[in-house]
């Protein structure tokens, strides 16, 4: 197994999704953009979201889909080190949005479910199907958490619906191989 640093310098990535050109694709959360990473470690900016881009995967039309949180946390610098906190007192509303890797085009495929908007979403996994879940982290304040969601949508727009409501914090999101089980993490209480 090759084990090696590809990039240094990068705004809290995650969500690395690897291409068949040999480069990964990985968001930059705290500077709202996506980036690929190539063989030779030269960046590439494939597109600026904006908002906190956290997961991602590539759809069934080839484009890559995203889990947009909106700017869900507040990132402290120590040490050299990016630490998420709290949300903002302002933040864009959360999303999934499609890019078009050869544009950079984004666009917006979800911003709401059943009239309520989206608050953090945070990973994405594709079914055989073309369909996608997804997790929505909620937010967390001084105050008071709002609470997360577990959702299911088509990738072509027209269909979104809550699986599962009011989790703890529900992180990455994964299918078992034959397809038939969604496993999901819930950071906060340690449990899957």
């Amino acid at each position: 197994m090759d084990i090696r640093e590809l990039a240094t310098g990068l705004r809290f990535p995650e969500g690395p999704v690897a291409m068949d050109d040999g480069s990964v694709i990985v968001v930059e959360i705290a500077a709202g953009r996506i980036t690929r990473i190539k063989p030779d470690g030269k960046t590439q900016t494939v597109a600026n979201t904006g908002g906190g881009p956290n997961g991602l995967a590539i759809g069934p039309d080839g484009a890559l889909y995203v889990c947009n949180n909106g700017g869900n946390f507040v990132m402290h610098e120590r040490d050299g080190l990016l630490i998420p906190g709290h949300m903002p007192p302002t933040k864009e509303p959360g999303r999934i949005e499609r890019v078009n890797l050869s544009t950079g085009k984004v666009e917006v495929v979800y911003s709401e479910c059943d009239g309520h908007g989206l608050g953090a979403p945070n990973d994405i996994v594709f079914d055989a199907q073309g369909g996608f879940w997804f997790t929505d982290h909620g937010s967390t304040t001084d105050a008071h958490r709002t609470h997360g969601n577990l959702y299911y949508a088509k990738a072509d727009g027209s269909e979104i619906r809550h699986v599962l409501r009011e989790l703890l914090s529900p992180n990455g999101v994964g299918l078992s191989p034959d397809g038939k089980t969604v496993h999901y993490a819930e950071t906060f209480p340690g449990r899957l």
